[in-house]
């Protein structure tokens, strides 16, 4: 399988209007921001979209919403995105919270080919509605069901041209479990290096879950919330 692609454009020409997306990263750490920019210059629409967070206004995801590009968002948390909020409370845009644990099991449910998982977390509040519980040691959990996602799409720090991936730090959150779920994953990498070039005992996720891989450029690498220590004063 050829597996190296020369950029974004041409690494998600062929995914459709109504597409399901999962979007790794946390915040604004570790997100697919070439992927997002394509994908917001192809103008497909009517994209479901699987992420921890939707960005915020102007970065990430936030992007893909201004151009009305999502018809539904599945997410933990979306607390920084005031053009977010205005489509959710208009109507525009269908909404899924679900409990970041859970976002992140059921993800890593579809990466290991189980149908679904029982969670704790939700029951007896309005995520349980309308979902089979069953009862395990006198406890209550929930069935979720594991994700399907048409394509995902993660960043690394460094990858090879196998699609072996190496994470950093904090963007080693959502993206090795993502990589994992889609029927298609999609990884722009920091540094493209030769195969055999990455430790193995370094590499996070293996080259069999990633189908394409491309070098990004230009990353902005944004603070979302910028906290600095006051100077002291003598």
């Amino acid at each position: 399988m050829k597996k190296l692609f020369a950029n974004a454009d041409v690494a998600i020409a062929d995914i459709p209007d109504g597409a399901v997306l999962m979007l790794g990263g946390f915040g604004l750490c570790g997100i697919p921001e070439n992927c997002i920019a394509a994908l917001v210059k192809k103008g497909i629409k009517n994209l479901t979209c699987i992420s921890n967070n939707a960005g915020v206004d102007d970065f990430g995801i936030g992007l893909m919403l201004q151009q009305r590009q999502l018809k539904k968002m599945i997410a933990s948390y979306v607390g920084e995105n005031a053009e977010f909020e205005r489509q959710l409370l208009s109507g525009e845009l269908e909404v899924e919270l679900i409990p970041q644990g859970t976002l992140a099991t059921r993800c890593m449910a579809a990466g290991y080919g189980m149908p679904a998982i029982y969670t704790p977390a939700g029951v007896g509040t309005e995520v349980a509605e309308g979902k089979e519980t069953r009862v395990f040691g006198n406890k209550s959990y929930l069935l979720e069901h594991a994700f399907e996602a048409d394509f995902a799409l993660v960043k690394a720090w460094k990858g090879d041209t196998e699609g072996n991936l190496i994470y950093r730090a904090t963007a080693r959150n959502f993206n090795p479990l993502m990589a994992m779920a889609g029927k298609i994953t999609i990884a722009e990498v920091e540094e493209l290096l030769p195969a055999g070039a990455l430790d193995p005992d370094m590499i996070h996720t293996p080259g069999i879950y990633v189908h394409r891989i491309f070098e990004g450029t230009a990353y902005e690498k944004r603070i979302e919330q910028r906290t600095v220590k006051q100077k002291p004063h003598h």
